[in-house]
């Protein structure tokens, strides 16, 4: 289901922003509109405020965050709003910011200038593996590092299975588990977190496929599927791992791969044949 909108157009806020002095001391007009993606379903149906987002609220919350703020540039004050709403306001699922700077000081007549923007949570599932150390709390730290860090948040973790080995045999067995994750983070953002947590863990890239302190992989992101330098999404070899098939299986039997079209536990399910 597409989720409903909720719109505030042309808020004016008297704020300190720009590349020059005299404006972060001075000030200057600021209009804000925003497009607030939500849920108003229930709030149709109760006539409860408290089932959809408070408009008069988002618009104090948006005049506050541009007073109490100085920024050089509109597209560091739209990214910040964007962020902070998403993380502040219950139910808010994405958000369109528009900023304009209707006295901008660039010597020419013109009527405004202005920065759009447009920022959402994201589903993303990660795969969790260990078979160095105290596996279970390793993988049980970096679950709450995850859910302790600002732009993401845990919404569901696997049971952890112990599984045999992938690639080099001559090790020990791995504890793996999967989790659903809400984040704000772009992929290759995302992957720099999960390379800090894994180095905070011990995380030691030696041998491929070999013994690790802590390992963690993007295996979806929404439905995106996109190739880099740094990273493969869809995970390029999960249709072929059971010991990420099993624990994804368990929180989203029904997330269907956005290439084979399967999915997770038809994949599974052929992987067992």
């Amino acid at each position: 289901m597409k989720p409903d909108k909720i719109k505030i157009e042309d808020l004016e806020v008297f704020a300190n922003h720009g590349v020059f002095p005299e404006e972060n001391v001075l000030g200057q007009k600021f209009v804000v509109s925003a497009v607030m993606y939500t849920d108003t379903r229930r709030a149709g149906l109760t006539d409860e405020l408290t089932a959809s987002i408070h408009y008069g609220e988002a618009c104090a919350f948006i005049t506050e965050y541009l007073k109490s703020h100085t920024f050089k540039l509109l597209e560091k004050v739209a990214e910040g709003l964007a962020e902070e709403m998403l993380v502040r306001i219950a139910g808010l699922q994405k958000v369109q910011i528009e900023i304009k700077k209707p006295w901008a000081p660039v010597g020419l007549p013109l009527k405004t200038v202005s920065v759009e923007i447009e920022r959402e949570w994201h589903t993303a599932y990660i795969a969790l593996g260990s078979n160095m150390g105290d596996s279970r709390s390793i993988l049980e730290a970096a679950v709450q590092a995850l859910d302790e860090m600002k732009n993401t948040k845990v919404e569901k973790v696997s049971t952890f299975i112990t599984t045999p080995p992938y690639g080099v045999t001559d090790q020990p067995d791995f504890l793996n588990g999967c989790l659903k994750l809400s984040t704000l983070l772009y992929p290759e953002e995302l992957l720099k977190e999960l390379n800090r947590i894994e180095k905070e863990a011990g995380r030691e890239r030696i041998i491929h496929w070999g013994p690790r302190t802590l390992d963690l992989d993007i295996i979806f992101y929404d439905d995106l599927v996109a190739e880099t330098d740094a990273l493969c999404i869809p995970h390029v070899e999960m249709h072929k791992r059971a010991f990420v098939l099993e624990p994804l299986h368990e929180i989203a039997p029904y997330k269907r791969h956005p290439v084979y079209g399967k999915t997770v536990r038809e994949m599974l399910e052929d992987l067992r044949k």
